[in-house]
């Protein structure tokens, strides 16, 4: 496991996403701004309650299609349209894998 820097262990989400394997360092950043989103609704490492769903383990196609779908706002939400229409392309993609390679709960 890589030594990180700075603020980035606010959460346990963030820890675990930094630790995944594969990411440069520059990913491992980007990631951690991106997922740490996340972590405050579908629970840290993409593991939530029955309100919210759950997204470790579910497969990158999958998170990326439904992200580009509230982004164009032909998947209803309550506030996922608004939320998703705040990432790059390039940064649901890496949200996707990241998640996509942890387990399901």
């Amino acid at each position: 496991m890589r030594a990180i820097r700075g603020r980035f262990l606010a959460t346990g989400a963030v820890f675990a996403l930094l630790c995944a394997p594969g990411l440069t360092v520059a990913q491992e950043r980007e990631a951690a701004y991106v997922s740490a989103n996340c972590a405050n609704c579908h629970g840290p490492q993409g593991r939530s309650g029955a309100a919210v769903p759950s997204l470790a383990g579910l497969p990158s196609r999958y998170i990326v299609e439904q992200m580009q779908a509230f982004k164009a706002g032909t998947r209803p939400a309550t506030i996922m349209h608004q939320l998703a229409k705040g990432y790059t392309d390039s940064q649901i993609e890496l949200m996707a894998s990241y998640f996509s390679s942890l387990p399901r709960p």
